[in-house]
């Protein structure tokens, strides 16, 4: 490898996967849309917008001309996922052939009902491609806490290799040949963050969200097999460890979303949670394969102001009585 990634996406999470690869002992530039972030991060080492008060790793570059892209044997996007479509077209031409792209991004595209792996090789389809996912803050990789994620490329050996390039004492990379699996993961769980996030809201405590996360573990696997991902990969850190990481702290924008819509605020200033996009594709995808998902089709009608937070809960408290399986 050339020894050089080149991050997209000048946000709380781009930044936090550019220390990751500054401490790796790669060459790593971070390309941003607003000026002052990239001056920031420059000339203080700092990203005051996204990551106040917290220094960052040495050795990034910052700027907003994507042609530092050319340089780079590793692009790593982190670019929101209802974004990826609209933003591609204007920064592939700067992408060196057979560059690896490594996409962060947690969602399914809205338009197309379709992957972002399948959107990025329709405008990429010369690189090679790779999916990052699993439990992690940008907050507490950017800060150098221990942290664990899946990578996941077309065949192991490239995953691996991958690995080896972004790991270090804080952060441990584990291989995957499963991009779907590890992508379908990633999005699901946000949908269930935020139902996560109605329980607390409400007032039904953490023995109620025990129980629901656990459900929607269930639920979560029977998806993500209907599209295509391997069973054993939900098992691991893309699938049950992110659920159990967004379902369980503030922190998380679809859990914090949903305490929000749980406790009866405005939600009209608030920022979108993924989830929001996602459930209803995923309710989509249930209803063509005939997926029993309960909480999943409960949140997607609370969300679409069908029913109130009460009448959901109600509803997913009163089914009727069955064998746990």
């Amino acid at each position: 490898m050339k020894n050089m990634t080149v991050v997209i996406g000048g946000g709380a999470w781009g930044t936090a996967l550019a220390c990751v690869s500054a401490r790796a002992g790669r060459r790593t530039a971070l390309l941003c849309r607003d000026p002052e972030v990239a001056r920031s991060l420059t000339e203080e080492g700092m990203n005051h917008r996204y990551l106040p008060g917290l220094h960052l790793a040495d050795r990034i570059e910052a700027g907003t001309d994507p042609a530092i892209a050319a340089q780079a044997d590793m692009i790593i996007l982190a670019i929101p996922a209802q974004r990826l479509r609209g933003a591609l077209p204007s920064l592939a031409p700067h992408f060196p052939p057979h560059a690896v792209l490594v996409n962060t991004a947690k969602g399914i595209e809205v338009e197309t009902g379709q992957p972002l792996s399948r959107t990025i090789a329709e405008i990429c389809p010369d690189h090679p491609q790779a999916v990052l996912s699993g439990p992690s803050f940008a907050s507490d990789v950017a800060a150098g806490k221990p942290t664990a994620v899946t990578l996941a490329a077309g065949d192991e050996a490239a995953a691996l290799d991958l690995c080896h390039a972004l790991s270090s004492d804080t952060f441990r990379a584990y291989a995957s040949a499963d991009i779907t699996g590890v992508e379908t993961g990633g999005a699901l769980k946000n949908v269930y963050a935020i139902a996560a996030g109605i329980v607390i809201g409400m007032g039904y405590g953490e023995s109620a969200k025990a129980a629901l996360i656990t459900r929607a573990f269930v639920e979560l696997r029977r998806l993500g097999a209907a599209m295509g991902g391997a069973p054993e990969t939900f098992m691991g850190l893309s699938g049950f460890g992110d659920l159990m990481l967004s379902c369980g702290a503030a922190q998380s924008r679809n859990f914090s979303y949903g305490m929000a819509l749980g406790q009866g605020e405005d939600l009209e200033n608030r920022p979108l949670a993924e989830g929001v996009a996602t459930v209803q594709i995923a309710g989509r995808i249930a209803d063509e394969h005939g997926i029993d998902a309960p909480i999943l089709h409960m949140t997607r009608r609370l969300l679409g102001g069908e029913v109130t937070p009460h009448f959901a809960m109600q509803s997913l408290l009163t089914r009727p009585l069955k064998e746990e399986v």
